[in-house]
């Protein structure tokens, strides 16, 4: 398996990981913002872009297929299902991972009779059935579900448009598979043994992770701060720059 890593800059290292239906060049925002300071990998995971994918296409394949690249400490900066896998990252193999940052992310995606703070099961369902009908309509009906009630919402779905397939589609496998991760993984009770410095940043009007789901994963990890941005949905980074960023170096530099 080929995994394709963009690296530039000097410094310590920190690892942008995106999430599901998207690729690495859509923190190209962020990642222009932290090369003068810091050594910014940005990956494309398993399946996406110039990487090929991974069998099986699991939580802990991918974490392992990105452990593997790396021989020093890292920061990890995590987007939806890109905070999972560092979530797991740093539970399985801490001593890697030196800093934390969740951003619209979850423990949980999935709603179930103790946690409501998440998508629905139906909606999920939705997005995997419609997959083999449409894999292309069906990421460009979730980007629309990233941006809803977002300020600047018709101009930040344009550039996530804009952006989706830039690099290429993704391989049908990873599509299915990362649904697959997003409806089974459930990391809420690992979080007490995570302990790494974390920062949590959500969006207030996110509909994909609430913020109720932010706020409940900050108060879980031992660890960790919580930064709620206002007007922000599920793309906080490209939707409110300036204030993800200052939050964002406010933390690395702590």
């Amino acid at each position: 398996m080929s995994l394709h890593i963009e690296s530039q800059g000097s410094g310590k290292s920190l690892l942008l990981i995106h999430g599901w239906g998207m690729h690495g060049g859509m923190w190209s925002r962020v990642a222009e913002q932290l090369v003068s300071t810091y050594r910014v990998h940005s990956v494309d995971l398993p399946g996406y872009a110039s990487s090929t994918t991974c069998t099986p296409y699991d939580l802990d394949t991918l974490v392992q297929q990105l452990s593997s690249q790396f021989n020093e400490t890292l920061t990890v900066v995590g987007w939806s299902l890109g905070g999972q896998i560092a979530l797991r990252w740093a539970q399985l193999h801490p001593a890697q991972i030196n800093k934390l940052v969740l951003v619209a992310t979850t423990p949980c995606f999935v709603q179930n009779e103790n946690w409501s703070s998440a998508m629905a099961p139906d909606t999920l369902q939705e997005f995997s059935s419609s997959l083999l009908q449409n894999h292309a309509q069906t990421l460009r009906r979730f980007l629309a579900l990233q941006v809803r009630g977002s300020e600047n919402e018709k101009q930040i779905l344009s550039d996530l448009r804009a952006q989706l397939f830039a690099k290429g589609e993704p391989d049908m496998a990873a599509l299915k598979g990362g649904l697959e991760i997003l409806r089974e993984t459930d990391l809420r009770e690992q979080l007490k043994n995570i302990t790494q410095k974390t920062l949590v940043i959500g969006g207030v009007r996110d509909t994909l992770t609430p913020q109720s789901a932010s706020i409940a994963m900050a108060a879980a990890l031992p660890n960790a701060k919580l930064e709620l941005i206002q007007g922000a949905a599920h793309a906080p980074f490209l939707s409110h720059t300036e204030i993800f960023m200052r939050h964002l170096t406010s933390f690395l530099n702590e």
